[in-house]
């Protein structure tokens, strides 16, 4: 059974980093992990940082946790299971997929810079999944 101690939190996270890495490569430009109440920016790119300077980033982030909230609803009215959503920006895509379906509510999103030939977000979300398997998802737990 995989255990959340200080070291697999790290290992974890850095795991999940280095998933979205491989996918976007240069042009992701951050990674975010949030939950109920906090949030923990993983990854931010240089120029976004810069951009986000004086930008409310909590507030941003209340706006994802609605997902949580939209996450039921959609399971209980779809035939299918939600598994992730993609929001288009002038100039970049964000990702957004949840790490936990039980109490812990876990969420992570990400963006990345547009490009023409655009992206296998399904196959991002495939990885993620197997990499949240490979940890408790207590190690995702921002903070």
């Amino acid at each position: 059974m995989p255990t959340s101690d200080g070291a697999s939190r790290c290992e974890a996270k850095t795991a999940l980093v280095e998933t979205f890495e491989t996918f976007g490569g240069g042009a992701l430009r951050d990674v975010w992990l949030f939950d109920r109440t906090d949030h923990e920016s993983l990854f931010l790119r240089e120029d976004v940082s810069e951009k986000l300077a004086g930008f409310d980033v909590e507030r941003y982030v209340d706006n994802e946790r609605y997902g949580f909230v939209t996450r039921e609803t959609y399971g209980d009215l779809h035939y299918a299971d939600y598994e992730y959503t993609v929001r288009g920006f002038d100039g970049f895509e964000q990702f957004r997929t949840f790490l936990s379906v039980d109490e812990e509510k876990i969420g992570v999103f990400a963006s990345f810079d547009r490009r023409d030939i655009g992206y296998d977000f399904g196959a991002l979300y495939r990885d993620i999944q197997s990499v949240v398997g490979d940890y408790a998802v207590e190690s995702f737990l921002p903070g």
